[in-house]
């Protein structure tokens, strides 16, 4: 493990404790206000299409964002791991076509779209543990959304769901590292 890496991991344990200790109320609260704070920004209003995640753990809900997006007219794509930890897209329709799949997480059941679907949305919004005050996200290490950014045409607006104290943290950059446009938390947009 190199200096990145190790570092990486001591700050993922830092910030994995301080969200486990959240209530559910508040991550609950903390699920609407991030909701509508990015369905009131205009990358979002504006995008006829948006990539997205259903969160899992102590991560920000993404529950109400989805059915918000959705209910707006907006086609959302979410993500479908690979075995070799890239991502695949399948389109959100609803909660209904959720399913159970590896590592906890829940995927849609609709057709693959291929790993290159990300390059199409107007907006995407991905998870992560940490953000930079120049944009450089962190996230739980497996590379996954590195690979999709990569994929991801210049200028399209990529933001990450966080809390408050998650934003402006020193996070450890390392070459395969993707930064992202924007932040959103309960409170704010940050754009970078």
């Amino acid at each position: 493990m190199n200096g990145g890496e190790s570092s990486k991991l001591a700050i993922r344990d830092q910030l994995l404790t301080a969200r486990n200790r959240r209530s559910l109320l508040e991550r609950a609260e903390v699920a609407r206000a991030i909701a509508d704070q990015l369905l009131a920004a205009p990358e979002v209003r504006r995008a006829a299409s948006v990539a997205a995640y259903v969160s899992v753990g102590s991560e920000p809900g993404t529950g109400w964002l989805l059915r918000d997006l959705a209910a707006a007219g907006k086609r959302v794509i979410l993500p479908v791991l690979l075995p070799d930890g890239d991502l695949d897209w399948a389109v959100y329709a609803g909660d209904g076509s959720l399913a159970p799949a590896r590592l906890g997480l829940l995927e849609p059941t609709g057709p693959r779209l291929g790993v290159d679907a990300i390059a199409t949305p107007d907006a995407v919004l991905l998870p992560g543990l940490a953000v930079s005050a120049t944009g450089d996200r962190l996230g739980r290490g497996g590379g996954s959304y590195d690979r999709a950014l990569a994929r991801v045409p210049v200028g399209t607006f990529t933001c990450v769901l966080l809390h408050d104290d998650e934003v402006g943290v020193d996070v450890p950059v390392e070459p395969h590292d993707r930064r992202v446009t924007a932040a959103a938390t309960p409170t704010r947009i940050v754009r970078f």
